[in-house]
């Protein structure tokens, strides 16, 4: 899309400079959706040409992501408007370019409540609910036996199991997200081969961990307990698909509580991936 196609009077809608997801995240962080700390510089890794901006007489009143992760999957986030702007349709228009841009694709989004009906009249259905827990992290015990740094695994047998779990290549944001500092990434391995792995990361507020994928409760367990060791007292977060009950027992488990929820919708058959090894997903923004 060229990046000053979409005008109507005062109003723009142009791709966002690097600098300018940063603002987004600002006003993810007002919204109460508690973004992490280095999220920018992954989230552009993703796809430097996914995010956008509305802007009236030149000043930003809304943003959106319009992620593409290769040729068949898409996802949306960030989609926000400053309130003293809404409900004069800026946000729709900007919606529409970031539509327009995903094609055929399909698109997945992780809608609010209060948004999902617009979504569905938008041709988004319900896959599943994932529901945001939180608690504390407690003192760790001894790392269990296989968890090991994620950079001491070849970055290709990561993304290859990261492959399987979100069913799109996204290498690019996967280096960068593995890397991000104030935070930790750690992979399961069983005879030299990856069973799952998970990421901490810092946000507004306490910890959020994800991706957390594994072959197994058992392994899921494992990588919880040593992330969240590595903050102990903190307060962490953990995306959690409704659809997986292990993985909502998981969070019971070990103290945390519902605290939010969003609806995953995708415009077309959900991608297949396999449900019951996702225990965390990676973001709300970006799937």
């Amino acid at each position: 899309m060229n990046a000053t196609a979409h005008r109507d009077a005062a109003y723009t809608i142009r791709r966002m400079r690097a600098y300018e997801i940063g603002l987004a995240l600002d006003w993810a962080a007002v919204e109460g959706w508690n973004p992490g700390l280095n999220d920018a510089l992954a989230f552009r890794a993703a796809d430097p040409h996914g995010f956008f901006i509305g802007e009236l007489d030149g000043e930003p009143v809304a943003c959106l992501s319009a992620v593409a992760y290769g040729d068949t999957l898409g996802f949306i986030g960030l989609y926000i408007v400053a309130p003293a702007f809404r409900g004069r349709g800026f946000g729709l228009r900007l919606w529409n370019a970031g539509i327009a841009r995903l094609g055929e694709r399909t698109i997945g989004l992780d809608g609010v409540v209060s948004q999902q009906a617009n979504y569905r009249r938008s041709g988004f259905r319900l896959a599943y609910r994932n529901v945001r827990f939180e608690g504390l992290a407690r003192d760790g015990a001894p790392t269990p036996a296989g968890i090991v740094e994620a950079s001491a695994v070849p970055f290709e047998s990561i993304a290859a199991y990261d492959r399987r779990m979100f069913s799109a290549p996204r290498e690019a944001f996967l280096r960068a997200w593995l890397a991000q500092p104030e935070g930790a990434a750690l992979a399961a391995l069983e005879d030299g081969r990856v069973r799952g792995y998970g990421v901490l990361r810092a946000c507004r507020s306490g910890y959020k961990i994800g991706p957390l994928f594994a072959d197994d409760a058992r392994i899921a367990d494992d990588l919880y307990g040593a992330l969240v060791a590595r903050v102990p007292g903190a307060a962490v977060f953990l995306d959690v698909p409704e659809a997986n009950p292990e993985a909502v027992a998981l969070a019971v488990r070990h103290g945390m509580s519902s605290v939010f929820e969003t609806a995953r919708m995708y415009t077309k058959a959900p991608p297949a991936v396999p449900l019951d090894c996702v225990f965390g997903v990676t973001s709300f923004e970006l799937g």
